[in-house]
């Protein structure tokens, strides 16, 4: 995940500094310092560090901060509010047009995952209730017509294509195609180079001039850290882009470039790709960035990841079964195929509040899930309902039934039943508005997860 070397070196500068209790100004400076390092080391822009650091220090050597009873803190809400200036202020949303259909032109080199998130686009934007239509204009890319119809399919949107003709008459066309089919949203998967060159700004330019784009959409690679912001920078001041999706936010990257862009070019990041399958898609914001960069975790984040899986009714279901402390092995086979939907269990866990500096010490094993669900099946339904009743002759039966050890089951029991306690705790926090129902979450004890895989058995 990108961030995770930037998160430890800010981690360890203010775990200094709580350390010390009462700071000096020789204190503050001295972190600004290894700031700056785990900034540069991130590779984020040298004049961007530059800027964020001096005001950094500008704000933490004033009198209210080292006056005050925890001047640690006070620092870290100030790196926290000048981090999420850095990415801008406020969540930046799509511009739509007064009188549909929007047009959204996509532009990047090649590489950069530009034609996959046009998809990703029209099914995030389709599951918000729109209608969207991807138009096929990159006639260069062997098969990129054939890709961009089997994202669109599997996002279950429309495709609009012409063959390899003019990519120009197929954006004018595409556009007219919407307008008459009731599409109100129009995505142009426009051709990429190898490099910025000028025969592909022209085309880029004709096509703005043709289709009059309300959004011009540039995508770049998080993996090419600074290269990312100096291709933004070009875009921009060729055909004046209005935003930036950044892909491959998931991978282990530095992450400079999300911190760098805004600064550069003016241009807000709206959208990240975090992965591979097409819902790995979400809305860029800057203060939950900021929040996870910190080691804060991201919990609404979480809480909209869980919103999209579970239904009103089955977590309302479920709260009433927590308050009652009538958690079993069923719900806990239901619950942990829930939560696989939800995607990696790492980087689920990674955002809860206080474990995003310590994930790498917690043991999530992803194939644990399978195992555990193994054992759950081979139980008979009273076993599920009433895990205390198995002796150790069912003990021996499920382990042979799910292919496993008896240890192994010992294991799941234990766990189980401490993860039976941590429910209460959240069932008697979970109030009337339901599991998933209000936008606060109690902050849970990193401790609770250690020897849990993240709340499961690892084996």
């Amino acid at each position: 995940m990108a961030f995770e070397g930037l998160q430890d070196k800010l981690g360890q500068v203010f775990k200094k500094l709580k350390a010390r209790g009462k700071l000096t100004e020789a204190d503050v400076k001295e972190a600004m310092r290894e700031v700056r390092l785990a900034l540069l080391e991130a590779d984020v822009s040298y004049k961007v560090v530059k800027d964020f650091v001096n005001r950094v220090s500008e704000r933490a050597v004033g009198e209210e901060v080292l006056a005050s009873l925890t001047p640690a803190q006070q620092v870290v809400k100030i790196v926290n509010e000048e981090l999420v200036s850095l990415m801008g202020d406020g969540n930046s949303r799509l511009i739509f047009a007064a009188k549909p259909p929007t047009v959204l032109m996509f532009c990047g080199l090649q590489g950069s995952g530009k034609t996959t998130h046009c998809a990703k686009l029209a099914k995030l934007l389709k599951k918000e209730g729109h209608h969207p239509l991807l138009v096929a204009c990159d006639v260069y890319r062997p098969a990129a017509i054939d890709q961009l119809k089997v994202v669109g399919g599997q996002a279950d949107v429309t495709v609009f294509e012409l063959g390899q003709i003019d990519p120009i008459e197929i954006a004018t066309q595409g556009v007219k195609y919407a307008k008459d089919h009731n599409h109100d949203i129009v995505i142009l998967d426009t051709a990429g180079r190898l490099h910025i060159d000028e025969k592909l700004m022209d085309e880029l330019k004709n096509i703005k001039a043709e289709t009059n784009p309300n959004e011009i959409m540039l995508v770049v690679d998080a993996m090419t850290g600074q290269d990312a912001v100096n291709v933004a920078k070009a875009f921009d001041d060729a055909l004046g882009i209005t935003s930036v999706l950044m892909s491959k936010l998931d991978s282990d990257t530095r992450g400079g470039a999300a911190l760098s862009v805004l600064s550069v070019t003016g241009k807000p990041i709206k959208y990240v790709g975090m992965g591979e399958k097409l819902d790995d898609f979400e809305q860029f914001h800057p203060d939950r960035m900021a929040s996870r960069i910190l080691g804060m975790g991201d919990v609404l984040s979480l809480i909209e990841k869980a919103e999209d899986v579970y239904s009103k009714q089955e977590a309302e279901r479920l709260t009433q079964k927590l308050q009652k402390s009538q958690f079993d092995m069923e719900d806990l086979l239901e619950q942990m195929r829930q939560i696989r939907k939800m995607g990696d269990l790492k980087k689920i866990v990674g955002m809860l509040p206080g474990v995003g500096n310590k994930i790498d010490e917690l043991d999530i094993d992803d194939n644990a899930f399978g195992r555990v669900e193994a054992m759950i099946t081979s139980m008979t339904p009273a076993e599920r309902a009433k895990p205390s009743i198995i002796n150790p002759s069912r003990k021996r039966r499920i382990a042979k039934g799910s292919g496993t050890q008896v240890q192994d089951v010992n294991r799941l029991l234990k766990q189980f039943e401490q993860m039976q306690q941590m429910m209460k705790k959240l069932g008697g926090m979970s109030g009337k508005k339901g599991l998933f129902g209000r936008r606060k979450m109690p902050k849970l004890d990193p401790k609770m997860l250690d020897g849990m895989g993240g709340g499961f058995p690892k084996f």
